[in-house]
């Protein structure tokens, strides 16, 4: 028994670690208030979403507008008010509540004021009690406070601004008195024999009211979401009720000048104040703002007392529930079952792998259950919770979601480290997605492939064979690694899969073993990425005093063989097919700082590429011309450029310089030398006279004879053949690939000169 037990703790350690551990982190920070935001904000939200209910017609609001203050009624006078409290009595309102400090005579009028409070028993006026933010409270009217028909007009402001608690007493070191709100209310109960009556309670529970069909539970300091609170007088928690619908209002000036409906006022709550905005008397609530904090609305305090009104109207006489809150005891159980319930859920399932498929734009994207199963099961905390809101319950649901996302995440973080050991081991040799495909996918070890589209991008370093000769293996191998490491940073980001590293060059693939929608867009943008980066590794290669690097690259979208090709005993996964060949032509036509893409590419690509030029070229083995483009930039979320570039003036040499050139073919020249001369010059390119065709795009080993012995010291200059013309002689247009330092001195020396008798300077 006791073998098996372990044996089952043995299986489910995960869980036991991760789920109390993640559930006690909670539970202290919702102690420390640290999760107390976000209970509100997702309080806030339940509000918003809930339906609207009727408007209560029990309750009217006598307004003082904008209007009302243009026009000169505010402030009010005594008399005037007076004759206001007068004729709203003549429809027999239940209660009226002066929502209006009248602490001090306003006159003319001060005395028919008095009698009118004096005639009025159904009047409510206010105070304020606890103080405004300078720490003044304000007395009440003197008659009426020795009437006893005073009420407080304090409210309860969270830190974060708004208002979520409703105040039913106010007690300060003199006196307790009602809320106007639930004073007002009280006042219209009265009428039908309802009263509100202490519940006795044993000490240790919370104290209760009965208020006809509603029993009010007194708010403590620590309720839902709430840690440490001002739980001071009488607090209940607001369900509000007509706030976002609004009350029934009518001005004071319509009142005056008679022009309010009869019979409005009769048997109802009639509260008199102020409602303009300029007034300063504004407050925040959960429906102050939509999600994110946009469109703010504040409500006037006559509207809060109102909405309190009519809160403990319906709970009185319809049984509209109040909010609620579980105990402390039961929130902590309610947060170690949501832990236990996602770390079970990502735990049972680290080798299930069961998928959901999905297509989408023709892609087949493969989701995984876990990550379901965890929405799932978040999702129904969230409705469970806002179902419960409904009913008249606040279940801390941000808590209660972290728990299930946390314990899950730890325990996808305790099987990510078992399998990363086995990750780093092959990182080292194979791209992450290329080892993700190895250890993810069911079939990812065995031999065979699969045909599939994918954007092919081949980068090379021009004319670094020719720098790394002159420079000693360690000096080489430092510029390879400086160059690679920015190169790898890009292509990662980018989401390309490194295939191979050959010399010089670079091969990506984008779309396998991962294939996404924006491949050939990628890929170019990668590209584009790649040539900005440059810039860095030259600054890098200049401060070293090593020469410049110029990289080109080609790029080309088509179908091909892609998966783990070779034998048991040694096998690679790579891609294989003609579309390949093409890429690495298509590189091949590159001149400097370059991004060739193929028809194929830019027509999935889209049209937010800038192309810069465009040729038709034959690469060898191809029946029909094809058409490739040269890019400088890409729109869309990528929005790269390079920088435009501007034609170079070539400057004709008065003496033309003799040289010497030989035709590469691959990384080696021919043994053919030909004769030629130097006839035009700019700083990257030049113009040739030779007596021997040439193919457009060879590339060219150039060695210039200008005379002498310096002849010998200039080194030899690379160069790409980019156009060739025939007329009485064959000109050759170039474009310099890599020039030795004293080659590169020499020719600016020349462009500067803007001489040609170089021959005879030079010995």
């Amino acid at each position: 028994m006791w073998a098996n037990l372990r044996k089952q703790i043995w299986q489910w350690r995960a869980v036991f670690l991760a789920a109390p551990s993640v559930a006690f982190v909670l539970i202290l920070l919702r102690a420390c208030g640290l999760l107390q935001p976000l209970e509100w904000a997702a309080l806030d939200e339940f509000f918003r979403l809930r339906s609207l209910e009727a408007v209560d017609t029990r309750v009217v609001i006598v307004e003082i507008n904008e209007s009302d203050i243009r026009n000169g009624k505010w402030p009010m006078s005594d008399g005037e008010l007076a004759r206001l409290l007068e004729i709203l009595k003549q429809q027999q309102p239940r209660a009226i509540g002066l929502d209006i400090y009248r602490d001090l005579p306003v006159e003319p009028g001060h005395q028919e004021l008095e009698k009118v409070f004096k005639t009025t028993p159904n009047l409510i006026g206010i105070q304020k009690m606890i103080g405004d933010r300078s720490g003044f409270a304000v007395n009440p009217p003197k008659t009426l406070s020795e009437l006893g028909q005073v009420s407080a007009n304090d409210l309860v402001i969270d830190v974060d601004g708004k208002i979520r608690r409703s105040v039913l007493t106010v007690k300060d070191n003199n006196s307790l008195n009602n809320s106007l709100g639930a004073e007002l209310a009280l006042t219209y109960l009265a009428a039908q024999e309802i009263t509100l009556q202490p519940i006795p309670a044993a000490q240790s529970q919370r104290r209760k009211f009965k208020l006809g069909k509603a029993v009010l539970v007194r708010f403590e300091a620590n309720d839902g979401g709430y840690v440490g609170a001002d739980a001071g007088g009488t607090q209940i928690l607001a369900n509000f009720r007509s706030l976002r619908q609004g009350f029934r209002k009518v001005s004071i000036t319509d009142v005056l000048e008679g022009r309010q409906p009869k019979d409005l006022l009769r048997d109802r709550i009639v509260l008199i104040g102020v409602t303009a905005e300029s007034s300063g008397d504004i407050f925040y609530t959960p429906y102050s703002s939509e999600f994110l904090g946009q469109n703010v609305k504040p409500f006037t305090g006559v509207e809060i007392h109102a909405d309190v009104a009519s809160q403990l109207l319906s709970a009185a006489l319809e049984g509209r529930p109040q909010i609620k809150v579980w105990s402390e005891p039961v929130e902590g159980l309610w947060i170690f079952g949501c832990a236990f319930v996602g770390a079970i859920l990502s735990w049972t399932q680290r080798y299930w792998k069961v998928t959901r498929q999905k297509v989408v734009k023709g892609v087949t994207v493969s989701l995984p259950f876990t990550s379901a199963s965890l929405v799932l099961a978040g999702g129904a905390v969230v409705v469970g919770s806002y179902a419960a809101f409904l009913s008249g319950w606040w279940i801390p649901v941000v808590p209660g979601v972290l728990a299930l996302l946390l314990s899950a995440g730890a325990i996808t973080a305790y099987i990510a480290r078992n399998t990363n050991m086995m990750r780093q081991a092959f990182g080292r040799y194979l791209t992450d997605e290329v080892v993700a495909n190895l250890l993810e996918t069911p079939k990812g070890l065995k031999l065979g492939g699969e045909r599939r589209k994918v954007t092919l991008l081949i980068s090379r370093l021009q004319g670094f064979s020719a720098i790394s000769e002159r420079l000693s293996p360690e000096k080489a191998v430092e510029i390879a690694n400086l160059y690679l490491e920015a190169m790898i940073d890009v292509i990662t980001q980018y989401q390309g899969t490194i295939n191979d590293f050959m010399g010089d060059r670079i091969f990506v693939i984008f779309g396998a073993p991962i294939q996404r929608e924006d491949d050939a867009t990628r890929a170019v943008a990668c590209a584009l990425a790649m040539q900005l980066g440059m810039d860095s590794i030259n600054t890098k290669l200049s401060s070293m005093s090593l020469p410049s690097l110029k990289m080109g690259i080609g790029i080309h979208t088509g179908e091909v063989l892609a998966g783990n090709i070779g034998s048991q005993r040694r096998a690679k996964y790579t891609v294989m097919g003609s579309n390949v060949t093409l890429a690495y032509r298509i590189e091949s036509y590159t001149v400097g700082e370059q991004v060739l893409v193929s028809k194929d590419t830019f027509k999935d690509a889209g049209s937010i590429l800038r192309v810069d030029g465009q040729m038709q070229v034959k690469p060898p083995g191809m029946q029909e011309p094809i058409t490739i483009y040269d890019i400088g930039g890409v729109g869309g979320k990528f929005n790269l450029c390079l920088p435009q570039k501007c034609e170079e003036i070539l400057i004709t040499l008065v003496q033309e310089i003799p040289l010497q050139f030989t035709i590469l073919e691959g990384e080696h020249s021919t043994e053919e030398v030909f004769q030629g001369s130097l006839v035009k010059l700019a700083t990257t390119s030049a113009e040739l006279r030779s007596p021997q065709p040439v193919q457009l795009f060879n590339n060219l080993l150039i060695h210039l004879l200008p005379g002498g012995e310096q002849a010998n010291r200039l080194g030899d200059i690379y160069a790409k053949v980019v156009s060739v013309s025939a007329h009485q002689q064959i000109e050759v247009g170039v474009r310099f690939t890599a020039i030795p330092p004293e080659a590169a001195a020499f020719l600016a020396y020349i462009r500067q000169s803007g001489e040609g008798e170089v021959g005879s300077r030079m010995r």
